[in-house]
Order: structure tokens, then C-alpha cells, then sequence
């Protein structure tokens, strides 16, 4: 490696291997720092250090890289460090069949219809048992995730986990499960699930980071990242020849076509912001055309190759009924998802997260729960939520602060994530 570590970081990588070589060890290693810190490039001297490869690539035993987001572990993979999400790794899908939906469906009506024949305590027992089918019935369509026993992790010699900080507590025991040493690496300052808190960064690290690299200390995005962490203001004007700060009403939708990767807080925020890059773009329908549009992909598709977070190329699309329209599909990284140049394979994509933008319908995903099946769910993706691009990075970012964050750390730590998904480029607009 021609990279010439710290002395910090050299300390680091010295105790994490003595953790690993320990047999005493305990089963967790944090290692957390904030943006330009260097935690890949100590996780990449480290694994050298201990003579592990990826598990599976050499016979023997090895580590297992993973993250929340599809996109998190995308970006890892093409770093050089093959990852895959959580989810993929230690859970399997079970979900209700078709034959369990209908038989809770029959015992609900078959109820119904008997109860104007009851007499009152019989009745009140069988209305109690309405309520309760029916809040199943509400929840069934809904896939559950079940610790898979048979996951490769009991195999591996080290599991791996990044940007830890959308890591609840129940995934996290679930991870523990498995018994295997677990090295941890996060930032702090970054977003929590969306409901509670991380759950590998709530407890005190092992190495915490401190130490910025010069060249990353440089940088006026880390300089305004650390004023957001610190609860600083951030002055408007210009930080550097990229880096700008502006009013809100400054910079028109025509612009912020040209500025990169738009990120915001709300969800209403987001669609706003679509609609109105879409009408500044010229685009006029509700569902792509394929003319250079930019599409984000919603849910993982790992038989095809397509993650959570993922931007999609669309040609050739097709409407073909309601619920769905079909399209050539690409990668953000040009590849051909199925097919070959001669004979490219056609996808179906839900419809109903596109509708999503022009009318809103609370009960649509429950709805078509068995409809989606086998689609490719994707949207507009002009602009996204801090959420969805937590685990990415763009060259260059606007961040559209719609205020979001009910406590004062919330929005250090929203605005703190935002920033740093930008590479050199970045215009906040408040």
C-alpha cells in the first residue's frame, strides 16, 4: 500500500489486532471517527495485518463485510471491499401466503355475518375477536425478516460492519447471535434509525478518531461538517471555490439541476422538490420516458443486481398495465441489468411510488402488496432525503434544509450526514 498511516492510525490497527489474536476477547471493537478520519483506510491496513481475506475467496475462514443500505455496501464493494447489507447476510424472508391472507379473510366475514345472531356476551367475545383478525389482516401482507440459522457468518472468522449508526437494537442482537467478533466502525455523528437510536454507537468506542488527515482537514465541506456536528452556525457566502452557502430563494429548481445530487429532510420535501425539477427538466408526465432522467431505485433486487439507493438508466419504456410499466434497465455504472447489448432483458417497474407524486394514497403499498412482487420499485430521484443517501457519496451535493430535526442534535446530526455525502462540491440552501 503506498498510503503511509499515522501514528494514530498505526496504533489503532496495532490494538485491533491484538483484540482479534486475543482469545479472551470481548465480541465487539469500536472503532468510531468523524469524516476524514480515515477509518477505510485503517479497516483496509488492518485486514492485511491480520492475513484475512474476503470469506469464501480462500478456503479458510475469513471476514464478512456488511452495512445497513444496498448502497452503503455498494459504494464498499467498489472501494475494494466486498460488502452486503445486514439484512442479506443474516435474515430470510417469511411472509404470509396467499391461502393465509384468504383463510384470515374468511373468519372475518363468517364473524360478520353471525353476530347480528348473538347474544350480547357471545357477541362481545366475537367482536373481540374481529378487532384482533382484522389488525392481523393489516399487518399480514407486511414480509417479516427471521434470523436465518443457516447464514455464512458461522463460518466466517470476522464480521465487519460499516455505517453502523442506522443499526437498531434488535438487528444488532440478532448479530450478536451468531457469536462471531465483531469489528465496528462509525460515525458518531451521523443519523440514527429513523425510530430510536444506533444501537453500536450508543456505547463508549474502543478508538475513537479524532485526528483529521491534512488533506481531509483542508477540505471546506469537513470544515462546515464539523460547524453542523459542533452545533455552530454556518455563515452564508462562499467557503471555498465550491463550497457556498446561499438563501433558499436564491437558487431556482433550473439550477438545482446542475448542482449535483439534491438532498433534503421530509419526505413532502422531496416531492415537492422532484415535481418542481421535473417541470424545470421538461418533463411533463408522471412516469419516465427514458430520456435521461434520473431514477433511484427503492428496494433491494439482489437477483438482478439492483440496490436500495442505486440510480437507474431507463430506455425503451413501455407502459404496460395499471400497475406497472417496462424498461431496458442500467446501472448508474452503465451496466446492462440482464440481457446482453443485443438482446437486452426487459424489467417491470412499479408504478405506484411515481403516482406517489401526484396524488398521495395512504393505503397504495398495502394494497398492492402482491402486485409489486417481482417489480423493480424505483422513483424520481432528483432530489432524496438524507435517509436514503446516508452510505453514499456524490461529487457534488445540494443540501435543501427544510428544517428538519425536532431537538437541536437531531438537526446537527441531519445536517452533519447531508454535507458529507458531498465529494468536493457542496451549496447549502437555508
Amino acid at each position: 500500500m503506498s498510503i503511509e498511516l499515522s501514528k494514530t492510525q498505526h496504533e489503532t490497527v496495532k490494538k485491533l489486532k491484538s483484540w482479534f489474536l486475543d482469545h479472551n476477547r470481548k465480541q465487539v471493537f469500536r472503532i468510531f471517527g468523524y469524516a476524514g478520519s480515515g477509518k477505510s483506510t485503517i479497516l483496509k491496513f488492518a485486514l492485511a495485518e491480520l492475513g484475512l481475506e474476503p470469506h469464501g475467496d480462500a478456503g479458510e475462514p475469513g471476514f464478512l463485510a456488511a452495512t445497513f443500505t444496498g448502497k452503503a455496501a455498494l459504494v464498499m464493494t467498489r472501494k475494494g471491499t466486498p460488502a452486503s447489507t445486514i439484512h442479506s447476510l443474516i435474515y430470510r424472508v417469511s411472509e404470509a401466503t396467499p391461502a393465509e391472507i384468504d383463510k384470515v379473510k374468511k373468519e372475518i366475514a363468517d364473524i360478520k355475518v353471525k353476530l347480528s345472531s348473538l347474544n350480547p356476551g357471545a357477541r362481545l367475545l366475537e367482536e373481540s375477536r374481529l378487532r384482533s383478525l382484522e389488525l392481523r389482516l393489516t399487518d399480514i401482507h407486511k414480509p417479516t425478516f427471521v434470523l436465518n440459522d443457516q447464514s455464512v457468518v458461522r463460518d466466517a472468522a470476522l464480521i465487519v460492519l460499516d455505517e453502523v449508526s442506522m443499526v437498531d437494537g434488535e438487528m444488532a442482537r440478532d448479530l450478536l447471535a451468531f457469536g462471531k467478533p465483531i469489528l465496528v466502525l462509525g460515525d458518531p455523528g451521523q443519523l440514527p434509525p429513523i425510530k430510536g437510536e444506533g444501537a453500536f454507537t450508543q456505547v463508549e468506542p474502543d478508538i475513537m478518531l479524532t485526528e483529521i488527515h491534512r488533506q481531509a482537514g483542508e477540505s471546506a465541506i469537513i470544515r462546515l461538517a464539523t460547524l453542523a456536528r459542533e452545533h455552530k452556525p454556518i455563515p452564508f457566502g462562499q467557503h471555498d471555490e465550491f463550497v457556498w452557502k446561499m438563501p433558499r430563494d436564491s437558487v431556482m429548481p433550473a439550477q438545482m439541476l446542475n448542482g449535483g445530487q439534491v438532498i433534503c429532510g421530509r419526505n413532502a420535501t422531496r416531492i415537492m422538490l422532484n415535481n418542481a425539477m421535473k417541470q424545470a427538466a421538461g418533463i411533463a408526465q408522471a412516469y419516465p420516458s427514458g430520456a435521461d432522467e434520473k431514477i433511484i431505485c427503492l428496494k433491494n433486487r439482489n437477483d438482478i443486481g439492483v440496490v436500495n439507493g442505486m440510480f437507474l438508466d431507463l430506455s425503451d419504456v413501455r407502459d404496460e398495465n395499471e400497475t406497472c410499466f417496462s424498461a431496458v434497465v442500467r446501472t448508474e455504472d452503465g451496466d446492462l441489468v440482464g440481457g446482453v447489448e443485443e438482446k437486452p432483458e426487459r424489467h417491470h417497474i412499479y408504478k405506484g411510488h411515481f403516482d406517489d407524486h401526484v396524488q398521495a394514497d395512504p393505503e397504495r403499498y398495502r394494497r398492492d402488496h402482491w402486485v409489486k412482487k417481482g417489480l423493480i420499485e424505483a422513483v424520481w430521484g432528483y432530489a432524496i432525503t438524507a435517509h436514503k443517501a446516508q452510505g453514499s457519496s456524490f461529487p457534488t451535493v445540494v443540501v435543501y434544509d427544510d428544517g428538519l430535526g425536532r431537538t437541536a442534535e437531531d438537526r446537527a446530526r441531519w445536517l452533519y450526514t447531508a454535507i458529507t455525502r458531498a465529494e468536493w462540491g457542496l451549496v447549502i440552501l437555508d
